[in-house]
């Protein structure tokens, strides 16, 4: 059984982007969106070009800091699972993280944001928090088709 990656949030965390479950990249990193071709912090550089980091070149603490300056969070729909390699199809027996907790460490929280279409599975769930959510095509680079 895999273990997924604590969430990324703060109590100004406004939005909240889902993954699916880190890829093994990210997992051996301990980092969201690690693997070099996923485009999750090149598309977040391309909004705020002001950031002060360059993707791929910065240290992911200061990634992670102008992340929540920012008021978004990442997290993952599955919190534990099996899976051989790093794709979707080949996660087993997941284990959906807690998203009731999300409304008391998140109290600002206004929209959660599914990134790829396992993760969006899941949207009844976080709907049910009462908040907007929407679906975002996948980073992955198993999604560049």
């Amino acid at each position: 059984m895999l273990q997924g990656l604590p969430p990324l949030l703060s109590p100004n965390t406004r939005v909240l982007v889902l993954g699916s479950f880190p890829g093994a990249a990210s997992l051996a990193a301990q980092q969201y969106y690690a693997h070099p071709q996923n485009q999750f912090w090149k598309i977040l550089q391309a909004i705020w070009p002001s950031s002060p980091y360059v993707a791929g070149t910065d240290s992911y603490e200061n990634r992670s800091k102008w992340l929540l300056a920012h008021g978004l969070g990442v997290w993952d729909v599955y919190g534990a699972c099996e899976r051989e390699g790093s794709l979707d199809a080949s996660i087993r027996n997941p284990q959906v993280n807690d998203f009731a907790s999300l409304r008391r460490r998140c109290p600002q929280l206004q929209a959660i944001a599914h990134n790829g279409g396992e993760s969006y599975k899941h949207a009844r769930c976080t709907a049910e928090l009462g908040l907007p959510v929407y679906k975002l095509p996948s980073t992955s680079p198993a999604n560049a088709s």
